[in-house]
């Protein structure tokens, strides 16, 4: 577990330390999302976790739609594509 410091400024706004933002892939204009969980608050880049929620909630479909590799997804996309 590692700890860093950031004070809140007269306006409720903090600076992430530049170690934390390089481990979150944070640049300026990205958002953050806050949770709280049992009293305690953590933040991550809304982006990954958006990412992240969609990787999981597609996990396994293209097995149960019949696609046993990637090669074969990734052609009958690129036929799909060509039909549009």
């Amino acid at each position: 577990m590692s700890m860093e410091v950031a004070k809140i400024s007269s306006k409720g706004q903090i600076t992430i330390p530049v170690s934390v933002r390089n481990r979150l892939k944070l640049k300026t204009g990205d958002k953050i999302v806050i949770l709280e969980e049992n009293g305690r608050f953590y933040f991550e880049n809304s982006a990954m976790l958006a990412f992240k929620r969609a990787e999981d909630a597609f996990e396994g479909e293209a097995q149960k739609a019949g696609f046993e590799t990637e090669e074969e997804m990734q052609e009958y996309m690129k036929k799909i594509r060509k039909e549009v």
